[in-house]
């Protein structure tokens, strides 16, 4: 083969890129962007819902008043989100990416405690009031924050099956509550619903 220049290169590989693969045959993996609808798929949760909603919830929450308008950047725990659909996804992914989103995007307009590393802080702080370990600060004195807001959410559905298919709608629901008054804050939901001819099985 001659020698390739780098615009016939680009070509070749901007057209290995997934741009709405419909039919692969012969290929063994395809690689494809979160956001992008694939040829594998089914009518319940998927990485382009979760892409598509998690983003929405994050420009969303830093609209919101008590966010927007903080002289402090609030502190918010992240609470399980509640998975009431037939699908069994990883539910904690909605938040996760919210949360890595808000950290990223916001500018340090919102902060996140690591409650679920809970057991190595709590190891941390001991082993330096017992003096085996330095500290810059004081560990007596410095403790672990409080939250402001908890952000939370629930995942519901509604599920339709005949001899002509399957159609599955999916409500995404998240709140933001005041740790100090239970008041819900903030709260948006996005909404998707699908129809196909073969339901998937989601692991």
């Amino acid at each position: 083969m001659g020698w390739v220049g780098p615009s016939v290169l680009i070509a070749i590989l901007t057209s290995c890129a997934s741009s709405g693969v419909k039919n692969p045959s012969g290929i063994g993996v395809t690689e494809m962007r979160a956001d992008e609808k694939g040829f594998v798929a089914g009518t319940g949760v998927e990485s382009q819902d979760l892409v598509a909603v998690t983003d929405k919830m994050a420009h969303s929450i830093l609209d919101t008043p008590q966010i927007k308008g903080a002289p402090n950047p609030p502190v918010v725990v992240l609470d399980p989100v509640v998975n009431e659909t037939r699908f069994p996804i990883n539910k904690d992914m909605f938040l996760t990416r919210i949360r890595v989103l808000l950290n990223s995007k916001s500018f340090g307009k919102v902060q996140f405690l690591a409650r679920d590393r809970m057991a190595a802080l709590e190891k941390e702080r001991n082993l330096k009031r017992s003096g085996q370990i330095t500290s810059s600060s004081d560990p007596a004195v410095v403790e672990f924050k409080g939250a402001d807001f908890f952000l939370t959410g629930t995942l519901q559905s509604l599920t339709t099956r005949n001899s002509r298919g399957t159609s599955d709608y999916v409500l995404y629901s998240f709140q933001l509550v005041d740790a100090r008054t239970s008041a819900i804050v903030w709260e948006d939901f996005a909404e998707i619903k699908k129809q196909g001819l073969e339901d998937a099985v989601y692991r």
